[in-house]
């Protein structure tokens, strides 16, 4: 039951966020200027359903663990992490708002990293789960630099 509510609140999360990506997608971000390393749109979707399963798996890894203090304490980085992630699309795609989404993106990333190491201490496995979202993140946060740049 576990693993059905940890994948189920990282893909809701995903689904809800991408509604607000979607809308903006066609009227707002093909007019944005792009650097020439912007991925195609179809990309994001397929990408992003991966890491949020791969975050969900990784909850549920750390979920699962007997009740303790870690436990406790990257349960909550996890969360407030996801709710970063999931307020940058609406700042970004909903708000149009380049640099405050960057901004966010920049404490997502730390948040991630804090919760890689925090759930290495208890579970390398469910720390490992995470390698690919930092990655993604990272090169994100980098085109969310250039776009606002480019769109300054």
């Amino acid at each position: 039951m576990k693993l059905f509510f940890s994948l189920l609140i990282t893909l809701a999360v995903g689904a809800i966020a991408g509604m607000a990506t979607s809308a903006s997608i066609l009227n707002w971000y093909v007019f944005l200027n792009k650097p020439w390393f912007n991925p195609p749109n179809w990309i994001f979707g397929p990408v992003w359903t991966v890491l949020y399963i791969l975050m969900g798996i990784a909850l549920y890894i750390v979920w699962r663990l007997p009740v303790s203090a870690a436990r406790n304490r990257a349960l909550l980085l996890f969360l407030t992490q996801l709710l970063l992630n999931f307020a940058w699309s609406f700042i970004f795609f909903y708000f149009h708002q380049l640099g405050w989404a960057l901004a966010d993106i920049i404490c997502l990333s730390i948040l991630i990293i804090a919760t890689i190491y925090s759930f290495f201490s208890i579970s390398k496995k469910a720390s490992w789960l995470l390698l690919p979202y930092i990655l993604w993140v990272s090169f994100a946060t980098i085109l969310n630099f250039s776009i606002w740049q480019l769109n300054k």
